[in-house]
């Protein structure tokens, strides 16, 4: 109890607002002489609450103690004879307690505790914030129509209007004040806004509507009010009034537009609002504000570019482009000082900042030329990687480090958008293999596990592109353009194979037999693309002109394609038997067991497809080439040159 008047000289509202009850003061005053007996209504409130609990807690002790409170119209329970005093060798008590004799009283039904908080927080949230709302909303309309009565009968004349609306806004800032100073701060907060929204429009119809003051004037006035609103909001501590600043400043261009183009005043006046938001959230930690003032800035743009562009203003449009690109750039880093762990909203305002900067540019450049788009392209990734490798004095560990991997994956993204915008053709898929390559090697040698990611995603981009997209038109054979993309993204496959090789992870394990999956799987189509060129050079050197078709002509691309059937076989006659070589020589079973299922394949060939399509010359040589290679192949396992047998008795043993 004492605690409880010792807050009321504690509490602002206390101070103003008491409770005397008599009653309270008989229970209080024997055991505090000396205790203040005025205490605030919510405390009052707070302590009927707590002799509330205190009933219901007593209540369940004595349902424990199996204590029942007579019914009505019994006789009164039996008076509780005290138990037989236990004796001890202390001094006897100086008076013996007489036998306390109490009739309990039925418990009061009360709701529990939990039921009654639950619905006094929803009673409060809709008396102090629904019905605030909706009685400004009602007040609001109630005198708007007034005011729009009164101007219709020509009660009040323009420049009246503007007078009433700008002293009813100062007014109720004004008196908002005198809430805040009582602890209503949601309502104070909620007539602050409406003070300000009214200080807008009156502004706003000063200029467009009755043409009373000029848009110097009038846009002068809209800055004091933001302002003024930034001072309040720095003063009061309120994230609430900075967000009715922000939102202000981004609408008074919309407010005194006019309909021409001030592309550099505009951009100009954004540039200093961004740069005041910047600032005003390096001394607050409001991180939202940057994300409202990187919307305000994109709306504002997109407004703009979509009604006043042309190509002849792209040099100062870029110019501002780039500004609010490096601003809001910058702004993550500040959210880091505000946000503990490894928060989203940096990264997704970089990743947003980033695509949107890009896109901007890409409109303005892609049209003029291809290259400075690609040489933009790679420019912006230089500064992620500036932006990546710059250390700055954050606390947070975790979130810078979140940070950068998002500022290494931007560049790297960039980069790899640069290759189909520079290059055409077959050039845009080796130019994803060189970086897949570089990539590999920048990951290898600052151990990055997010580079190597990086590096197999621009190899997938290649690999489908050459496999799915990719139609070469050769001339030569062998040395040629198709020869060249295979043979590179061949020594780029090669290369993730042989660096998975040297990690001991299951992860990289897996990669590197994939890698080498795909490294054959590329030589045979390679390979299986050129013979088909040249035998289709040689069907197209038969082939005799419309309507002059022989029986000469038949046999001729008959022999061409029994001598490409036989070709098709000895080329994976001679693939798998390379293989088998290789994983002899490696002594890798994953290799040979590559070159069994080629040369598997191939038996089944030459026993269903060559036995009844070839000549007899090329089905000997298709059975006698198989039958040697088989041979060869079955002589080096039985002389067991890989040990296979002392390894599979040395296991069959430990086990």
């Amino acid at each position: 109890m004492g605690a409880v008047s010792g807050r009321a000289f504690s509490s602002p509202i206390a101070r103003k607002k008491y409770v005397k009850s008599p009653a309270l003061s008989r229970i209080i005053r024997p055991a505090f002489p000396g205790a203040s007996l005025e205490i605030s209504q919510q405390e009052f409130e707070q302590l009927l609450q707590l002799i509330r609990d205190l009933t219901v807690r007593v209540h369940r002790l004595e349902s424990l103690l199996h204590l029942q409170a007579p019914q009505p119209g019994t006789a009164p329970a039996a008076p509780v004879e005290p138990a037989a005093p236990v004796v001890t060798q202390g001094p006897p008590p100086a008076q013996a307690a007489p036998p306390l004799r109490t009739t309990i009283p039925p418990p009061p039904m009360f709701v529990t505790p939990t039921a009654i908080r639950e619905r006094s927080d929803l009673e409060a949230r809709i008396g102090s914030h629904w019905l605030n709302r909706i009685g400004i909303a009602a007040v609001l309309i109630g005198v708007s129509y007034f005011l729009k009565f009164a101007f219709d009968n020509n009660w009040i004349g323009p420049a009246g209007r503007i007078a009433i609306g700008l002293i009813a806004g100062i007014a109720v800032v004004l008196w908002s004040e005198r809430f805040r100073s009582r602890g209503y701060r949601v309502f104070s907060y909620s007539l602050k806004a409406v003070g300000i929204g009214v200080l807008y429009l009156s502004l706003w119809a000063s200029f467009q509507v009755y043409h009373l003051m000029p848009s110097s004037v009038v846009f002068a006035c809209m800055l004091m009010v933001t302002a003024a609103t930034c001072t309040m909001a720095l003063s009061q501590d309120a994230e609430i009034l900075a967000v009715f600043a922000i939102t202000g400043g981004f609408s008074t261009p919309l407010l005194l537009s006019t309909g021409e183009n001030r592309e550099i005043a505009l951009f100009s006046y954004v540039v200093l609002l961004d740069l005041g938001i910047l600032a005003l959230v390096t001394f607050k930690p409001w991180r939202r504000m940057l994300l409202l003032g990187f919307v305000g800035t994109l709306l504002l743009y997109v407004g703009w570019y979509s009604e006043f562009f042309d190509r002849s203003q792209i040099t100062p449009t870029l110019f501002f482009a780039t500004l609010f690109f490096l601003i809001f750039a910058v702004a993550p880093l500040l959210m880091l000082r505000q946000e503990r762990g490894p928060g989203t909203m940096p990264l997704i305002l970089a990743l947003v900042n980033a695509g949107t900067y890009f896109l901007q540019a890409y409109a303005m450049i892609m049209d003029i030329s291809h290259t400075e788009m690609a040489w933009f392209s790679l420019a912006l990734a230089a500064v992620y990687l500036a932006l990546n490798r710059l250390r700055s004095k954050i606390s947070d560990a975790a979130g810078e480090h979140n940070l950068r991997l998002m500022h290494l994956a931007l560049a790297v993204g960039l980069v790899t958008v640069a290759v189909p915008i520079r290059l055409e053709s077959h050039w845009i898929t080796i130019g994803w293999f060189v970086e897949a390559a570089a990539l590999l090697w920048v990951g290898e040698r600052i151990e990055s596990d997010l580079l190597n990611v990086f590096a197999l995603a621009a190899l997938v981009l290649g690999v489908a592109r050459l496999l799915l997209f990719d139609n070469f038109n050769t001339v030569q054979l062998v040395v040629n353009m198709r020869m060249v993309t295979y043979g590179t993204a061949i020594a780029v496959v090669g290369l993730v194979a042989y660096g998975a090789s040297k990690r001991d992870d299951d992860t990289a394990r897996s990669i590197g037999s994939l890698a080498v999956v795909v490294v054959n799987a590329l030589a045979l189509r390679g390979l299986s693309l050129e013979v088909a060129d040249y035998y289709s050079r040689q069907l197209a050197s038969v082939e005799p002109a419309a309507g002059n078709w022989r029986a000469a002509n038949w046999t001729q691309i008959h022999s061409v394609e029994i001598v490409r059937d036989f070709t098709y076989s000895a080329l994976f006659m001679a693939y798998g038997a390379m293989l088998m070589i290789v994983g002899f020589w490696r002594s890798t079973a994953f290799v040979r067991w590559q070159a069994l299922l080629l040369i598997a394949a191939t038996i089944l060939k030459v026993f269903i497809y060559d036995t009844s399509q070839l000549d007899r010359i090329y089905r000997i040589l298709s059975f006698v080439v198989l039958g040697v290679l088989l041979l060869a192949i079955s002589f080096a396992y039985q002389r067991d040159w890989l040990k296979l047998s002392r390894k599979a008795s040395s296991a069959a043993g430990s086990g």
